[in-house]
């Protein structure tokens, strides 16, 4: 993976001279000025554990010669920072559509709804509620738009995996929706057969299937859906012209969606979320996870160069909850090589997922195809015991389910699964996990597990009315200070 990868844009050329930090406290003076907040972008590093701050300021460095936008904002003076506290109704770990119901609804739910509290009533999601104020919304996401995590803030339903019953309801509660999921609309792939599509284009919705379509676009509302599921992975994306050509990044939504915002002139209440930052946590994917942390991380550049000059808008970064809790091991004498291993993240050119893939549908699934697959894109070599112990996960009928689950970014609630290697913790004996911890000997990257983790999150907030989210809090206190921010 080269560095060149990644375009920078003028003015970060110039940050790059003068330090991030020093162009970030330039741009925040004028949003000290005001109180007054006219618009609120709430950026979601999805299933983001505090050490993926640092994997990914340092990763940053190597490939962009830079660190990362959110690193310079924690310590930009300007900004705010707190930490907030992720339990849901029912657990003291979260899972996406209960932290975002939270945030959205305004109370603490069980796990797997969205906005139905535990005694069966509904809470209003928080875009309803500033649609009947004249508001103008907008979610973006790289996960399937109707994903747990834009549902939360648009949205209610019982089961947060009937994606097709979220769809209908953005109809006239959210203006600009960016992201996968065409599925959850087309009536020929919905399980109910019902188009959900034409509604939205008789109310001037304009429905926009590629990125230059994105990029070109003016309308005022837009449904833009680029997957048929979550958007792939941004190392998938950047090794892949076609998917270049035809998928907008994160930042190229996030720019259309700001930029539709700030025209209009109205108050409005935009979600972003990197969403695939998640799954590649449960996936134990630190390639996937870590590209898709600096999509994310390119994103708030945009979304900083875009409110520079403005006074009124209030721009807040965090994450639901951990996942995974990735960290950097010392190996070697004296840690010696750590960097070393570290640097071999950059000879990675395919997510877990799409390797995967390749394998399911290899003509000859045995260990030597796994092993060639693993060398081609993922640079190293398996020894024969991990070929024949990887390909076991998958020949095995739990580990199979537990593979499905992982290209989708979910959790394995199998159990044990059975294989012919030795390993003691239920949360790793699945394909994921174990490639995970061959990974790690060639990384140092270890991983506690494939599923979210209780660490509060990490908050920062930048502009006016900003010292609201400093210091601890719970996460349901979000909501009240949107609310009273907005209304």
């Amino acid at each position: 993976m080269q560095p060149s990868s990644y375009g920078r844009r003028d003015i970060l050329r110039i940050g790059s001279l003068l330090g991030t930090s020093a162009f970030l406290a330039g741009t925040s003076r004028a949003q000290e000025k005001s109180s007054e907040v006219n618009g609120i972008i709430f950026m979601v590093s999805d299933g983001m554990s505090p050490g993926v701050l640092s994997i990914a300021q340092n990763f940053s460095k190597i490939v962009r010669n830079r660190g990362t936008a959110w690193w310079d904002l924690i310590g930009n003076p300007a900004s705010v920072q707190g930490l907030m506290e992720t339990s849901s109704a029912n657990s003291l770990v979260t899972d996406s559509s209960a932290a975002s119901s939270a945030w959205g609804g305004g109370v603490k739910i069980n796990n797997n709804s969205v906005n139905v509290r535990p005694d069966g009533s509904e809470s209003e999601p928080i875009m309803r509620s500033l649609k009947k104020l004249g508001l103008r919304t907008g979610l973006v996401s790289t996960a399937s738009i109707t994903h747990a995590t834009p549902a939360g803030f648009a949205s209610v339903t019982e089961n947060r995996d009937h994606e097709h019953l979220i769809a209908p309801q953005y109809l006239d509660t959210v203006d600009i929706l960016l992201g996968g999921g065409l599925k959850f609309f087309d009536p020929k792939q919905r399980v109910d057969s019902r188009d959900a599509l034409t509604p939205f284009q008789k109310k001037s919705y304009e429905l926009v299937r590629d990125r230059n379509s994105l990029l070109k676009s003016k309308s005022e509302r837009i449904l833009g859906l680029f997957s048929n599921g979550h958007i792939p992975y941004e190392i998938d994306r950047l090794n892949d012209r076609s998917l270049q050509r035809t998928v907008p990044t994160l930042s190229e939504m996030s720019k259309a969606a700001v930029r539709n915002m700030l025209f209009s002139n109205q108050k409005f209440l935009l979600q972003i979320e990197g969403g695939r930052i998640d799954h590649g946590a449960h996936a134990n994917d630190i390639a996937g996870l870590i590209w898709d942390q600096l999509a994310f991380d390119q994103a708030l550049e945009t979304v900083l160069e875009m409110t520079a000059g403005r006074d009124d808008i209030l721009i807040i970064v965090t994450t639901d909850h951990g996942n995974g809790n990735p960290g950097l091991n010392g190996t070697g004498k004296h840690y010696a090589n750590t960097s070393e291993a570290f640097r071999n993240i950059t000879k990675m050119s395919a997510s877990h997922e799409r390797i995967f893939q390749k394998w399911r549908s290899a003509p000859s699934k045995d260990p030597e195809s796994m092993a060639n697959l693993i060398e081609v894109n993922l640079g190293f070599k398996l020894s024969p015991d991990e070929a024949e112990a990887l390909t076991a996960a998958f020949r095995n009928p739990a580990g199979k389910k537990a593979a499905r689950l992982a290209t989708k970014g979910e959790k394995d609630t199998t159990g044990i699964v059975e294989q012919s290697f030795t390993e003691w913790s239920n949360q790793l004996r699945n394909p994921q996990g174990l490639l995970g911890q061959i990974a790690g000997n060639h990384t140092g990257i270890g991983w506690t597990g494939t599923s979210h983790t209780s660490d509060p999150a990490i908050l920062t907030a930048l502009g006016p009315q900003s010292q609201r989210f400093q210091g601890t809090m719970e996460n349901q206190e979000i909501h009240r200070h949107l609310m009273e921010l907005l209304s």
